[in-house]
């Protein structure tokens, strides 16, 4: 008896080869409106749906798999009985296998479609033939990715058939199919509609590749990817270097949620997930030569970022430094630039989108037993919420370096205090189990350096004077931070006392 394999597809990228080893293997082939068209075109005897249904295609395509002859062909289990007495009785033919991959309603709603071309886009009829096959893939083969296409025709030519172990790992692949479709469905139908926190949250992302390992080589990894955005090191692109690790993509994205804080000429030295050099210049040579000296030591093993392009000058610049750096991140790069940087074999050059929107809403953490689901701290404080709380006012030199500061910190673990001067970082205080501990950090490299007049940033409130009167030992002139805590009054005097200008932002950037 001649086997049958309906195909229906969107993505149609070698689906008349596959059905032409079918046909040779004794398949009769059963399709849909435009997959039969480019199957007849490409030489394949396809009949129409509409001849195994006797129902027309209706509501422009909506309706024409949904029919007992094709889920009773699909779902009848054929060593039983009834089953058999049953497609029997009503002349339905038995679906030995099924290819289909489904609408294109992710890449639809990527290119910006509005909502009634998105909703056309969900699919009914695939997933329903592809559940109902993989249900009985005990007796039915489901193909639903190109790139399962030669397993399954050099099975079927060697044996009549797929193994059943085949089956059961398509089967299993369709239904992370659908329940990927469905959460993407669900995520944008969620958004449109504004619901802020559903009764239940389903993501899905990915698979894009297997790591060497984790945090530590004992632990096993994967960087699974979502929908593209901009300054995302998952969806860039690798011109040079090693495959890159887990931590150096926990460290990328770091620098670049960084980096996004900045319209400027801005380059940035990142380690272990904090900030240890950035500046701004009229020039990102001249950044990165900042950037570079406020801590050469720190920035040894770590990565660096920069939201211009590559030229020679700047690649020549880099090499002359002679530090060993992990990846080096841009949006573009001279072919000059890609010569000079050749030479750092192992260092992973990659290229990032800086220029379209980043899309990015919302951060999800697993915890042990749950996941906590937040909003990105992608606000950053108004100019309007900015307040001069003491008597003295910074000046515009302070202001501009306090402004560059606050971004800064609000990348940095808390507790996280840091010290600036000319739009560059003259000292990092990250992490630490109290904030004047943070603040002697930072306090305490600049002072190394010999850089005095510095302003200070705080990426939360003090409960204390007692940051202030450290700071105001170092030569601190100008403090910024939140605001907000019960004990406000006192550090303000204390700046009111000392001579030190203090701004509040109304905005807290506390980062665990």
């Amino acid at each position: 008896m001649m086997k049958r394999a309906l195909v229906s597809v969107t993505d149609k990228t070698g689906v008349v080869e596959f059905c032409k080893g079918l046909e040779e293997c004794g398949y009769e082939i059963v399709s849909t409106g435009g997959t039969k068209k480019v199957l007849i075109a490409g030489g394949v005897k396809a009949i129409d749906i509409s001849d195994i249904t006797g129902f027309p295609e209706i509501l422009d395509g909506r309706v024409k798999t949904l029919h007992p002859n094709v889920h009773g062909g699909l779902l009848a289990i054929r060593d039983k009985e009834s089953h058999v007495a049953q497609v029997k009785e009503h002349n339905i033919d038995y679906i030995d296998l099924v290819c289909v991959n489904l609408y294109a309603f992710r890449q639809t709603v990527e290119r910006g479609a509005d909502f009634d071309e998105c909703v056309e886009n969900i699919d009914i009829g695939g997933p329903s033939m592809i559940r109902s096959a993989a249900k009985n893939h005990k007796f039915v083969t489901v193909v639903t990715d190109i790139n399962d296409y030669e397993t399954v025709l050099n099975e079927i030519k060697a044996n009549g058939d797929t193994s059943y172990e085949t089956r059961r790992r398509l089967a299993a692949k369709v239904f992370r199919t659908t329940a990927r479709y469905d959460a993407m469905i669900a995520e944008y139908m969620t958004k449109q509609a504004g619901e802020e926190n559903p009764e239940s949250l389903t993501i899905t992302y990915d698979l894009k590749q297997s790591l060497r390992y984790g945090e530590n080589p004992h632990q096993k990894a994967a960087l699974y990817e979502g929908p593209k955005t901009s300054y995302s090191i998952v969806h860039a692109t690798q011109i040079q270097g090693k495959e890159l690790s887990y931590n150096n993509i926990q460290d990328a994205n770091a620098c670049l949620n960084l980096l996004k804080e900045f319209k400027e000429p801005t380059a940035i030295g990142l380690k272990h997930m904090n900030p240890c050099g950035v500046a701004s210049a009229a020039t990102i040579v001249e950044a990165w030569d900042k950037a570079y000296n406020a801590d050469s030591v720190s920035i040894y093993g770590g990565i660096v970022a920069f939201n211009r392009p590559v030229d020679k000058a700047l690649a020549k610049d880099i090499m002359a430094k002679k530090v060993f750096l992990e990846i080096i991140m841009a949006p573009g790069y001279t072919d000059e630039a890609k010569e000079v940087l050749a030479k750092k074999t192992n260092c992973r050059v990659m290229v990032v989108d800086m220029d379209s929107e980043f899309t990015d809403k919302k951060q999800a953490l697993t915890v042990n037993g749950g996941l906590l689901y937040q909003d990105l701290d992608n606000d950053i404080w108004n100019e309007a919420d900015l307040k001069v709380v003491t008597k003295k006012t910074p000046t515009d030199a302070e202001m501009k370096d306090l402004l560059f500061a606050m971004k800064v910190v609000k990348h940095v673990k808390s507790n996280a205090i840091l010290v600036a001067k000319d739009e560059t970082t003259a000292g990092v205080g990250a992490g630490q189990m109290n904030r004047v501990g943070s603040a002697k950090i930072a306090l305490d490299w600049a002072k190394e350096h010999n850089i005095t007049s510095l302003v200070l940033a705080s990426d939360a409130f003090f409960p204390f004077d007692d940051t202030v009167r450290l700071a105001a030992q170092y030569g601190v002139t100008a403090i910024i931070q939140p605001g907000g805590s019960i004990r406000d009054e006192d550090s303000i005097k204390a700046c009111d006392e000392l001579g030190i200008a203090m701004v509040t932002t109304g905005m807290r950037h506390f980062k665990h």
